[in-house]
């Protein structure tokens, strides 16, 4: 279906209206190759390839976001008293209906995945989806020699019992892999081995994998191998 150049760009290619209209008119759009100058001009997004700046502009209509998110900063939309990662992004994101694709504590950090599609979000946050979420930890001291075997296990946390894990330890420095995200799940599983988390950062999320460019509160949108992956690791 045919669209206004400038809707097109604003709502795919992440710029307010206005910024759009500009990026058009100074000929920094192209269609199908060609500069076009006009944001009233009407184009079919998914038959004809729109570049900004030489970068194509997404052809779905969502927006996904990897966020690298820092300790403090609430893994929330929305809050009253404290900063949210809806906060670290600009206002013609922040006004979009994002959600939050699994949340992290306020004193973790690490990657958030933010995005419109509903259908994708229910699918990463179901507990049906068991898809592996990898993370770091900085230990107090270095776990028990027996650890790993109890992780791969399941441990017995009380309320529940942890689906099985995979733990490399490095000294204080452990990667866990769970396949579930309950509330302060992995800080409880090393504290059942006698470990206190001093740091716990989060690095992937199914296939998607943290940008090691990304300072914290520092995001972007994900790239189209990215997002074609993700989706399909979710089908």
């Amino acid at each position: 279906m045919k669209e206004r150049l400038d809707r097109i760009v604003s709502r795919r290619g992440l710029l307010s209206r206005k910024d759009a209209s500009a990026a058009i008119r100074a000929g920094r759009v192209r269609c199908g190759g060609e500069i076009s100058r006009d944001p009233a001009a009407k184009f079919d997004p998914d038959v004809c390839e729109i570049t900004l700046d030489g970068a194509r502009v997404s052809n779905t209509p969502f927006v996904y976001i990897m966020m690298n998110k820092p300790c403090g900063v609430l893994s929330a939309t929305e809050d009253k008293k404290d900063k949210t990662a809806l906060d670290l992004l600009p206002p013609e994101l922040a006004r979009r209906p994002l959600g939050v694709c699994g949340r992290l504590d306020r004193d973790a950090s690490g990657l958030l995945l933010l995005t419109d599609d509903g259908e994708l979000n229910h699918k990463i946050t179901s507990p049906k989806s068991l898809k592996p979420k990898l993370y770091e930890a900085a230990l107090d001291k270095e776990p028990p020699e027996n650890a790993r075997a109890l992780f791969e296990r399941g441990l017995d946390l009380g309320d529940f019992t942890a689906l099985p894990a995979r733990l490399d330890a490095h000294g204080k420095t452990c990667f866990v892999t769970v396949c579930e995200g309950k509330f302060h799940q992995v800080k409880r599983m090393f504290r059942a081995v006698g470990c206190t988390v001093l740091e716990l950062k989060r690095l992937k999320i199914g296939s998607l994998s943290l940008d090691p460019a990304l300072a914290p509160g520092e995001y972007r949108v994900l790239t189209d191998a990215e997002r074609e992956e993700l989706l399909n690791s979710f089908r």
